[in-house]
């Protein structure tokens, strides 16, 4: 897919591979400073969780414009909406099990309501948290985000991007969800440059398509070899924007393949997977598989072993391809 994010380009070779393993939250926090330094307008606030967020970051650099809230997530989140009222570049960090759910009415009723200049910009998502277990793992945190007006929804699959999703978010008006986790991520090498509302064809093939979004997007491109050892070269696809959906790349991968694989860490409930199952049902029906937690509460363990307790390994995605193909 080209940079305008149009169509596939069978043109372009595939070129997909994984690099060095990195902290999204890292990249997160340095881009604040980034932009704190030329815009004063920005500020930031956190509940009490900047070491772990690296909002921390942007608190070593400028004092007087960070603001942390405490255990009181509700109240920051319309701290900075009255903030982005006067005129402010808000930008809120918490968990994302936090900055959601506990704050859901302030989210819709305050900030995407009145079309506020907030950018919500979570750590710590899916079930990737690990061992701190149910209560710390959001899962259902997409489906409620894509479905408030207003509000535009990215998952970064890696630090470069998570860092242009921010760049994307501060330089347009009114309320963002960006998502990104706790562990490290290998950097995604072959993309093209992040624009939002538009997916990334990683791997051109046939037959199959797999659409990844997040952590998801390195564990298709692992899947990719035990495929193409079994004679499967399928396109691969990174959807770094939930919302705005790229209607036309899905519509565009429908005309050449049987089937879709959608693989996402959250419920297969309303997020990426229910978004592209919408696209397709309505202009041009394929079957579909949705990797993902199946209507599931998560559960203390390390990310691998709770990877591979929900079915989010390489070799389940290649099992589904196999599958659907069947």
């Amino acid at each position: 897919m080209d940079k305008a994010g149009s169509k596939v380009n069978e043109d372009i070779p595939n070129k997909v591979g994984l690099g060095k393993a990195s902290y999204s939250r890292n990249a997160y926090g340095e881009t604040l400073v980034e932009i704190g330094k030329k815009d004063k307008n920005v500020v930031v606030l956190d509940a009490d969780l900047s070491g772990s967020t690296r909002t921390a970051y942007f608190a070593k650099e400028f004092s007087d414009r960070f603001f942390n809230m405490g255990v009181a997530e509700q109240n920051m989140m319309v701290t900075a909406a009255g903030l982005a009222s006067c005129g402010k570049i808000a930008f809120v960090s918490s968990f994302c099990m936090f900055a959601t759910m506990r704050v859901l009415d302030q989210i819709r009723n305050t900030v995407s309501y009145n079309n506020l200049n907030v950018k919500i910009a979570v750590s710590h998502s899916g079930l990737t948290v690990g061992e701190d277990g149910s209560s710390h793992q959001a899962l259902e945190d997409l489906a409620i985000m894509r479905a408030i007006p207003r509000m535009r929804v990215i998952v970064p699959c890696d630090s470069s991007q998570t860092k242009e999703a921010i760049l994307c978010a501060y330089s347009q008006p009114g309320p963002f969800y960006i998502r990104f986790g706790r562990s490290k991520v290998p950097e995604i090498e072959g993309k093209d440059e992040f624009v939002l509302g538009k997916g990334q064809l990683l791997n051109r093939g046939k037959d199959v398509a797999i659409i990844s979004t997040g952590i998801m997007v390195a564990q298709s491109v692992r899947a990719l070899d035990e495929l193409r050892a079994s004679g499967i070269n399928p396109y691969l696809a990174n959807m770094p924007t939930i919302k705005p959906i790229d209607k036309e790349l899905i519509l565009d991968l429908a005309k050449k393949v049987k089937a879709f694989v959608v693989c996402e860490e959250h419920s297969i409930i309303g997020g990426l997977g229910s978004a592209v199952a919408e696209v397709l049902s309505e202009n041009c029906p394929k079957k579909i598989k949705r990797i993902g937690v199946n209507d599931r509460f998560g559960q203390s363990g390390t990310p691998e072993q709770l990877l591979k307790e929900y079915g989010l390994e390489p070799e389940d995605i290649a099992k589904a391809v196999k599958e659907i193909l069947r």
